[in-house]
């Protein structure tokens, strides 16, 4: 009882001091609101969001994030960690991956948090709903999610008029904003992609090609050698005749053969992408799951922990076979 005394009078001081230092924009502030802010999370806030549906905290974390209720990081990035790539200037080189803000409603909070580029989708020329839920699951101990969303999209055309709608009203955002291309369920893949390249080559940053998503019925054999390269011809030809000036990225799974990787990697060269995204999320259930949970034969992919080594070393692969000369992002 003592210890439970303690534990809550230490979270509402570390409630107080996050709340004292939130608007303070030095790094030693900023360095205890992620302390208590972290503690806080974990011993608070976490304890009653593992008590509900994945899905439903994950769309609730977007909400929040899009009405301004996510922290604001107020300290000014060190100029040791400015980056430049694909021809953008980035204040840190940390971004925030596709799959997170799949319909552009929270860029401008998330750019808030400290990013230096936040993608959002993926997003598909139509509307679909993706698949059958439920379509998350946590693996808790294993620090990982299984999902299987399938591209659910609101479709190019409301994404389009939210970024739009952003470009008016933030003229000067503090970091890059990348549009993740995905493919209809029942649609043709040159089609769908550089339509989505025609449609947001004049709101993104850059653009991203996703051949690698496992949700998405016969997407992976996109990222084959015949398929790909006709694919990104396409694609790199819409580049040119619509945004000339933004660069196209190609993100590929982590579970492509050393031949796979060779393929691929000779096919972004030939066709000119300006960088890779390695990886998406794994097909694989590596035997150290603990899968306390029980969610281990779910279809999906898996990411979190379990996924760090293997997208590790096919990021080294790629930066081999690509000669350190095409940008990367891990």
């Amino acid at each position: 009882e003592m210890a439970g005394r303690l534990l809550k009078g230490a979270l509402a001081a570390g409630a107080v001091g996050v709340a004292g230092v939130a608007w303070i924009p030095h790094p030693i502030a900023g360095d205890l609101k992620e302390h208590y802010g972290t503690l806080l999370y974990k011993n608070a806030a976490w304890r009653v969001l593992r008590l509900i549906d994945p899905e439903t905290t994950h769309n609730w974390s977007v909400k929040a994030c899009a009405m301004g209720l996510t922290p604001i990081d107020r300290v000014k990035d060190s100029k040791t960690l400015h980056t430049k790539c694909i021809g953008l200037d980035m204040s840190n080189p940390l971004g925030l991956a596709a799959g997170w803000d799949k319909q552009g409603e929270a860029v401008v909070g998330a750019l808030g948090m400290g990013f230096g580029h936040v993608e959002i989708g993926s997003v598909t020329p139509k509307p679909q709903p993706g698949n059958p839920k439920p379509r998350m699951f946590r693996l808790e101990k294993d620090e990982a999610v299984i999902n299987r969303y399938g591209f659910n999209s609101e479709g190019a055309e409301a994404v389009l008029a939210r970024l739009k709608q952003l470009r008016e009203t933030h003229t000067n955002l503090k970091g890059a904003v990348g549009v993740n291309l995905g493919k209809n369920k029942e649609g043709d893949a040159i089609e769908d992609f550089t339509y989505g390249i025609e449609t947001f080559g004049g709101v993104a940053d850059y653009l991203v090609v996703n051949v690698s998503s496992p949700n998405t019925p016969g997407l992976r054999t996109l990222q084959k050698r015949s398929e790909l390269e006709k694919l990104l011809k396409a694609v790199m030809t819409s580049r040119n005749k619509h945004c000339p000036t933004k660069p196209v990225l190609v993100k590929i799974a982590p579970d492509n053969s050393d031949e796979d990787l060779v393929d691929i990697c000779v096919v972004a060269a030939k066709v000119g992408v300006q960088g890779m995204i390695v990886s998406n999320t794994t097909n694989d259930r590596p035997d150290t799951l603990i899968n306390a949970e029980g969610h281990k034969k779910e279809a999906g992919g898996l990411s979190g922990k379990p996924l760090k080594d293997k997208s590790t070393e096919c990021l080294k692969k790629v930066y081999i076979l690509t000669q350190g000369k095409l940008p990367l992002i891990g």
